[in-house]
């Protein structure tokens, strides 16, 4: 506003000067061509009066003429005769002069008794007027002055016009400077914050007001964005799932802490950065570039033990149809699909191992039956083959009991009955069941503790601690020895099993509550069983929201300890 001011005051005075100057001169160079015409008229009319008077009207004589009554120097006479012919000038010869009959003057001046007119010089740059009176004898005395014409009077102030306007320039220059630093001192200090305590001119109160409007309609306005974005960010941090909003550009407009935790990334602000700070993954980027280009995709991204399923969608900011109008960014949301494809993995080899399972006690069974009803098995062999079809059948019945068991315990257990039950009570009864088939190798069994009460599925809890204390004698040594107790601690009723059999290696901790895992990888190895009865424990435990812990060093022995809370 400054240099505004600045500009206008210099540009105001400089067409002040200019326009003054020339309105002026024009006046003034009016005034004085007209006391030019009056002054060539009153000399000719004095002259023609002196004419009047004279005996003669030859050369000679309006020389003398001339002479007496001194015209000015740049005044010229003519004296024409009737016809035009010039018979006397004081500023040439007369022989060399064209016949002035045709001129205008001279033409009034024998109409009305005086003429006048001006012409314009191309060649010299000058006006000259012309006064002719006409004498007796049809004689034209004309009087003729030439003075500057009125461009050729201006280009002679022209410098002293700029000087002038160079002078006022600087004046105007220093004034409209401190003129303009006074008009917007008030108008800097005020303080938009605040504009009801300003004290600025009262024209600026309109202005002023609207300012005080726009900054309430403005601390409303951002007041209702905080709000939304404090909702958005409460919902949008506490998701498990991620959410990631790129703009046109694949810049990251917004990335929550779902999306860092599945990307692997340290939680930080990524805002602004490129998509590829986020994960160079091929697919990754190819499904980004293709939401940006409208494209709809959904992926999965494996990276080590975790599946992410990235669903990448187009923005756009129009449109009536669905993804119709212009497209302004992506949202990518991601999802953790680790257990769903983990499920889906264990349901493939659960099937798998099933079938196996299945097969080796049904071939048996199968192949003895055969054997038996063609009669080719011979008589002292019968007894064999029907203990061993026995056998299979027995085994078969326990493996499908358990695979019935685990469905329910994969159900939830939700239509179950819960009833109190005496946790020592139980291991007492499982210790007792299995007390014959552990003398068989030597092995003890002990219980230990004290009784407690916890809440829940009878029958699931019996076979929580059957499958534990029969673990504990199928794996133990001969001669060997299982330990279990029972304890209540502060929050929990701890069921503990303690064998001093071959033990489990430590990285095989998790992976032997996996359905028909077993450590030696044989499926019918030496040790019978069906490979499901640490997986029923965890299920169960899981069911009654109890933590299992193992301690073993894979040598000397294994304990495993189940803790059901107190509340359940």
């Amino acid at each position: 506003m400054r240099r505004a001011v600045l500009i206008f005051s210099c540009a105001l005075s400089g067409v002040s000067i200019l326009l003054t100057s020339v309105l002026i001169h024009f006046a003034v160079y009016r005034g004085f061509s007209e006391r030019i015409r009056l002054d060539a008229a009153a000399r000719a009319r004095l002259v023609a009066a002196a004419a009047g008077l004279a005996p003669r009207r030859d050369a000679a004589y309006f020389k003398e003429l001339t002479e007496r009554a001194s015209p000015p120097d740049d005044m010229r006479l003519t004296l024409i005769a009737p016809g035009g012919t010039v018979v006397f000038d004081s500023g040439g010869r007369e022989d060399e002069m064209e016949n002035h009959a045709g001129r205008p003057e001279v033409m009034e001046a024998y109409e009305r008794g005086t003429g006048e007119s001006s012409r314009y010089s191309e060649t010299i740059g000058k006006r000259t007027y012309y006064y002719a009176v006409r004498l007796d004898g049809g004689y034209i005395l004309r009087a003729a002055v030439t003075s500057d014409s009125v461009f050729s009077s201006l280009s002679r102030i022209f410098p002293l016009t700029m000087l002038i306007a160079a002078a006022v320039f600087a004046l105007a220059a220093l004034a409209g400077r401190r003129v303009a630093g006074k008009i917007l001192a008030p108008v800097n200090s005020i303080d938009i914050e605040n504009p009801r305590e300003n004290a600025a001119y009262e024209e600026l109160s309109p202005l002023l007001g609207r300012i005080r409007a726009q900054n309430d309609r403005i601390a409303s306005q951002l007041a209702e964005l905080r709000a939304k974005q404090l909702e958005f960010s409460a919902i949008t941090e506490h998701m498990r799932e991620g959410l990631v909003v790129l703009d046109l550009g694949a810049k990251i407009i917004y990335v929550n802490g779902g999306a860092l935790s599945l990307l692997r990334l340290p939680h930080g602000d990524y805002t602004g950065g490129g998509v590829r700070s986020l994960s160079r993954d091929a697919a990754f980027l190819s499904a980004a570039e293709r939401a940006l280009g409208g494209e709809p995709s959904e992926i999965v991204i494996a990276s080590g033990d975790s599946s992410v399923q990235l669903m990448a969608n187009p923005v756009s900011d129009g449109g009536e149809q669905p993804g119709g109008g212009k497209i302004s960014g992506a949202v990518l949301v991601l999802l953790d699909v680790t257990e769903r494809y983990e499920r889906e993995r264990l349901r493939r080899e659960f099937s798998a191992n099933v079938s196996h399972e299945l097969k080796t006690p049904l071939t048996v069974i199968s192949g003895y039956a055969e054997l038996l009803s063609n009669g080719v098995a011979k008589p002292e062999d019968a007894p064999r083959f029907a203990a061993s079809i026995y056998t299979e059948a027995r085994r078969l019945i326990a493996l499908v009991e358990d695979i019935i068991m685990l469905s329910r315990l994969d159900e939830g257990g939700a239509s179950e009955t819960r009833e109190r039950a005496d946790l020592r009570a139980l291991a007492r009864d499982a210790a007792e069941t299995l007390a014959e088939k552990a003398a068989e190798r030597g092995i003890t069994v002990e219980t230990a503790g004290e009784s407690v009460e916890i809440t829940g599925i009878p029958h699931v809890i019996r076979e929580i601690v059957f499958n534990l204390v029969d673990n504990a004698v199928k794996y133990n040594r001969d001669g060997g020895r299982v330990l279990v107790s029972v304890k209540k601690t502060r929050s929990a009723a701890v069921l503990a099993v303690e064998d001093t059999g071959i033990g489990i290696p430590p990285g095989e901790h998790e992976r032997v509550f996996e359905r028909f895992y077993r450590v030696d990888k044989s499926r019918g190895g030496s040790v019978a069983g069906t490979g499901l009865g640490l997986s029923i424990v965890k299920h169960g435990a899981m069911l009654h929201g109890a933590k299992i812990d193992m301690r073993s060093d894979g040598e000397t022995g294994t304990v495993v300890t189940v803790s059901f809370p107190l509340s359940a």
